[in-house]
C-alpha cells in the first residue's frame, strides 16, 4: 500500500513539472514610474534588487523556478505584488492613486513589511535585505515624489475619494 502511494506521489510530481505558469518577462516601460518621476541610480538599483521582481513587468527568475510547485508559489507572489503595486504601469494610475502608492511604499518599507520575509528567506535574494540606510534612501525618495505632486496638483486632487 505504501509503495503505491509513493509511486503515485512521484508520478504526480513528474507530471506537474510540465504545467508551468507564464513568466513575467514583458519589460514594457511605456508607463514606467521612471517616465514621470526622477529615479537616481541608487534608488533604481534598490528597486531592481528589492522590489522589481514582484512589482514590475520583468522578473529575474532564480534557477529553482524550474521546479514545481515552486514556480506556482513564485507566480502567485508576482501576480499579487503587481496587483498591489506595479512600477511598470505606475503612470497609468490616477494621480491620487500614485500619491497614495508613494505613501504605502513609505509605510511598508518603514514597517519592514517589504521586501517580504519569504523573498529573503534562507539567504535567497540577500541583496534585497535592505539596510536602515537603504530604507531611508527609498522612503526619502518616495516623500520627495509626494512633495513634487503636492506642488504640481491641488491638494484635493491627491486624495482618494472615500479616504
Amino acid at each position: 500500500m505504501f509503495k503505491r502511494i509513493l509511486i503515485g506521489v512521484v508520478v504526480a510530481l513528474v507530471i506537474i513539472q510540465f504545467i508551468r505558469p507564464e513568466k513575467n518577462l514583458s519589460d514594457d516601460q511605456t508607463h514606467s514610474i521612471t517616465m514621470k518621476y526622477p529615479v537616481s541610480g541608487e534608488v533604481k538599483e534598490l528597486l531592481r534588487v528589492a522590489c522589481n521582481d514582484c512589482h514590475s513587468n520583468k522578473t529575474a527568475y532564480p534557477w529553482y523556478v524550474n521546479v514545481q510547485p515552486v514556480a506556482w508559489f513564485l507566480d502567485n507572489h508576482v501576480q499579487e505584488g503587481k496587483r498591489e503595486l506595479n512600477f511598470s504601469t505606475f503612470t497609468k494610475l490616477p494621480v491620487a492613486v500614485q500619491n497614495h502608492k508613494f505613501d504605502e511604499i513609505i509605510k511598508m518599507i518603514q514597517e519592514k513589511e517589504m521586501p517580504l520575509k519569504s523573498y529573503t528567506f534562507f539567504g535567497l535574494h540577500k541583496e534585497a535585505n535592505l539596510s536602515d540606510h537603504q530604507r531611508q534612501v527609498l522612503t526619502s525618495w518616495a516623500r520627495q515624489q509626494m512633495t513634487m505632486l503636492q506642488s504640481e496638483y491641488p491638494v484635493d486632487s491627491l486624495k482618494i475619494e472615500g479616504r
